[in-house]
């Protein structure tokens, strides 16, 4: 089945889903209503959205230079770079360095780009366990899912279906509270943090001009992630870049406020490179892997390189009426809703995924709510005039625009007897309409018949008049 047909199969079944709506819908409610608390921090929010898309555009016109200078500082600090064009090379260079210091065990915080990689997966063939220490990302692991939510991988799941899950793959009680799940998990991962021989992040923020990583978290994991192993290794892509450490004061509560409605997230750390001689804790050995994986592609394009400018808040996941009624899964992607349905055609193919441009309603709200004003809806229907442009739609959608032209650019066909034309509109569009909906009758006379029949009385009428 390809991917098209599997994503509208799915769509259609957790659509009506009644009891992943209540969960999704909670879970959102609870959201909104934190994000429109944290936006109360900002005196002049628009300045503050176009000052960060700004400073984004600025990076990514001028990608080449920002991340050679970032090279240089992280280099200087005592960290290595390692170029990695795609997935694979990534994964490679992994595995190297897992390889040379004998690593059985590592412990990720929360990224997105291992998820890229396949990473759990890769690492789990060559026999080295992979630990995810952020809560949701832990709760997924354990029931051998992939992140359901860009921020919130665990957002499809209610706090029964946790207690559940820990009570059959650890003998928790089976009606255990959040608190006692909490704890158990810190208790569970602390001997993890201390035997693992690697700590692997992602990056929120790379920062040019100091050769800094930011990582922004809110439970502590990634900050051990990163000092209890004797090597940390960060992936990140190479658009993650900004210029300057003073730009945080901007990014972070932005990146706060959208994420989790928070004013400023709890962890924000910023780490410069490895253990210097002298401090007591931190990595001996430390690697920043800067991934392109396509991204290139992305930026290549005239309009759809803003979407690189995303900072990974999920704000259009959670604005978007699509994803909230069919769930991150349906996607089949690493990046969902709208920020994904943009940006994976060219990350992966345009003809296994232009299928998710027209996942949309474009209503705008995804526009709306991007801290980084990339304008989502425009380039969802830029996608949708590239895939018409390279010829990827079936023989019976060329048939049916093909036809309807012809029509729409003859006044006689489109004047004609309204029978008719229902009989036509119920063959051709009753399928693609779906069966939950009724199609409209068109109406026997179409507005220019019935002006010209308006005319011709007045005119009848005024002759009447004159005799």
């Amino acid at each position: 089945m390809d991917l098209q047909k599997k994503f509208l199969n799915e769509s259609e079944k957790i659509a009506f889903d009644r009891d992943h709506r209540k969960k999704i819908n909670h879970n959102m409610g609870k959201y909104e209503m934190a994000v429109s608390r944290g936006k109360e921090q900002f005196s002049d929010l628009e300045t503050a959205r176009c000052r960060a898309a700004n400073l984004k555009h600025k990076i990514l016109n001028n990608l080449d230079k920002y991340l050679i200078e970032f090279e240089g500082h992280f280099e200087n600090n005592g960290g290595k770079v390692i170029w990695a064009p795609t997935a694979r090379d990534a994964m490679k260079e992994i595995l190297a360095i897992l390889k040379r210091i004998k690593a059985t065990s590592v412990v990720k915080s929360k990224s997105m780009m291992t998820e890229e990689l396949d990473f759990n997966e890769i690492l789990k063939k060559k026999k080295i366990e992979a630990i995810e220490t952020d809560l949701g990302e832990f709760i997924v692991q354990l029931s051998g899912e992939k992140p359901y939510h860009i921020v919130t991988p665990a957002m499809h799941k209610s706090a029964g279906d946790v207690s559940k899950l820990f009570h059959k793959k650890f003998n928790l009680p089976d009606d255990s509270t959040p608190e006692q799940i909490t704890a158990f998990t810190r208790k569970h991962l602390r001997l993890k943090f201390a035997e693992a021989e690697a700590g692997i992040t992602g990056a929120n923020f790379l920062v040019a001009d100091s050769g800094a990583i930011c990582v922004t978290e809110n439970e502590g994991n990634a900050l051990m992630s990163m000092s209890f192993p004797k090597v940390h290794i960060v992936i990140a892509g190479i658009e993650k870049l900004i210029p300057s450490l003073n730009d945080l004061q901007l990014f972070w509560p932005l990146l706060a406020t959208f994420g989790t409605g928070q004013k400023i997230t709890a962890y924000n750390s910023l780490i410069f490179g490895p253990r210097r001689e002298g401090e007591t804790d931190g990595p001996k050995e430390m690697y920043v892997i800067l991934l392109d994986n396509r991204r290139t592609d992305v930026i290549r394009q005239d309009r759809h390189r803003r979407a690189m400018s995303c900072i990974r808040c999920g704000a259009c996941l959670n604005a978007c009426p699509v994803y909230r009624n069919i769930g991150g899964y349906t996607y089949n992607a690493t990046y969902s809703g709208p920020i994904g349905s943009v940006i994976m055609p060219f990350m992966e193919s345009m003809r296994d995924y232009k299928h998710l441009s027209y996942a949309s309603s474009l209503c705008g709200h995804c526009t709306d709510v991007c801290p980084v004003k990339i304008p989502l809806h425009e380039l969802l229907l830029v996608s949708r005039k590239m895939s018409v442009d390279k010829g990827m739609y079936t023989g019976g959608e060329k048939f049916v625009m093909k036809n309807l032209r012809r029509i729409l650019l003859h006044r006689n066909l489109m004047n004609m007897n309204g029978g008719l034309k229902n009989a036509l509109f119920r063959n051709f569009f009753t399928s693609s309409w779906g069966p939950r909906r009724e199609l409209p009758r068109l109406q026997p006379k179409t507005f220019n018949s019935l002006w010209k029949e308006q005319q011709t009385k007045k005119r009848k009428q005024g002759k009447t008049e004159d005799l």
